[in-house]
């Protein structure tokens, strides 16, 4: 650790959900959680306590109450604990926090951290004012954007993934909003781990077309236009096999019109690696990330991938060259591009090309990042300079 880093020492994250539940806040969370140890610092966590746990304390872990969060089975919300996160942080002052999560929990630690007059910045991970509309409240949208930001507006900084969404959101009246770029791990994703015999099991052959689409099985995923782009390719190429890796309130249905799809569940390591690297290419028509994660997993793992362009398709995809990127919310051309995407005869080489457009996005640069970013916070001198 340099001189600069030394200023500050101490920094705690604050999150309503961390793996072992697997999606993209948990996993991103526990990144920089890690990625901050490495670097030397003390770093505290605080999440709500899993069912058979003890609601306890140690200088690295608060667990605090929780409950279940509706049709989100196996996730939980912190509930306030305004009064334990100020105890905690009088005892041992953290030179900055940082919030992850906009819950009852993360209000709490926003409100403590305010009178205690620690550095907070928070974490702008998932655009619920998108979820509402798609589970049939949508005049709760206006509402819900107006929460989050007074949420994030009382915070010193509101870290985003990308340029894009610096742009939009200082624009709709957030203030402090700093990029923080992702990163993906290239020696667990790669080409390498594709499997044959995973293959086999999915019973197709090595000229076969297999599409992968990693992620929630819910509404706000779009799944009746990954579902119109594996039916337009089976016509196509009848062997064609679509693998889900996921779970949520859509597998039901969707495995009683499709049983001859994979349902291959939640995965996560080694097991979703080789999923990605066993496939052909990588189908993700959500119209709700604040980036897509998976999108530079899939790329990574060498294929072709077709996503709208916003989020981590328009920092790091690019059309024609790594598979198709389109106009955000344009079906009929995202259907028509991933048809013509997966009959390339450039299939393989834009797998590549992906590959290649992401082997530099180092969890190592995003851990100083944030590391860098926090000591600002945490050090007013650092912050005018």
């Amino acid at each position: 650790m340099d001189t600069t880093a030394a200023l500050a020492r101490r920094f705690e994250l604050v999150t309503e959900t961390y793996p072992p539940e697997i999606n993209g806040v948990a996993l991103t969370v526990q990144s920089l959680h890690d990625g901050l140890k490495a670097l030397g610092y003390d770093v505290g966590l605080v999440r709500p306590a899993r069912p058979g746990e003890n609601s306890d304390e140690s200088p690295e872990l608060l667990r605090v109450d929780g409950a279940p969060i509706p049709r989100y089975p196996g996730m939980r919300f912190g509930l306030p604990a305004g009064r334990k996160l100020a105890a905690r942080w009088m005892r041992q002052r953290p030179d900055a926090i940082y919030i992850a999560t906009e819950g009852p929990l993360g209000w709490s630690a926003l409100r403590a951290a305010k009178r205690l007059r620690i550095p907070v910045a928070t974490g702008f991970h998932t655009r619920f004012d998108d979820y509402v509309g798609r589970y049939g409240a949508g005049f709760l949208a206006p509402w819900v954007f107006a929460w989050l930001r007074r949420f994030h507006n009382r915070a010193d900084a509101t870290l985003v993934p990308t340029g894009e969404l610096v742009e939009q959101l200082t624009a709709q009246g957030f203030r402090h909003v700093r990029r923080l770029g992702r990163a993906v791990d290239t020696v667990r994703f790669h080409p390498a781990f594709r499997a044959g015999a995973l293959r086999e099991q999915w019973g197709v052959g090595p000229d076969d077309l297999v599409i992968v689409h990693v992620g929630r099985l819910a509404p706000e995923k779009n799944l009746p236009l990954l579902m119109r782009c594996y039916e337009a390719l089976k016509a196509e190429r009848a062997t064609t096999k679509l693998v889900l890796v996921g779970d949520g309130p859509e597998r039901p249905a969707l495995a009683a019109r499709h049983p001859e799809v994979i349902f291959a569940g939640t995965l996560r390591g080694d097991a979703l690696a080789a999923h990605f690297a066993s496939a052909d290419l990588f189908c993700f028509p959500s119209l709700s990330e604040t980036f897509g994660n998976v999108t530079i997993e899939a790329m990574a793992s060498g294929l072709p991938t077709v996503a709208f362009d916003y989020g981590a398709a328009r920092e790091h995809l690019r059309n024609g060259v790594h598979g198709a990127a389109l106009a955000f919310g344009d079906e009929t051309a995202f259907l028509a591009r991933f048809l013509d995407v997966a009959l390339s005869p450039q299939r393989i080489g834009m797998g590549q090309a992906a590959r290649e457009a992401v082997e530099g996005l180092s969890p190592d640069r995003v851990s100083r990042d944030f590391a860098d970013l926090l000591i600002q916070l945490a050090n007013p001198l650092e912050r005018a300079a």
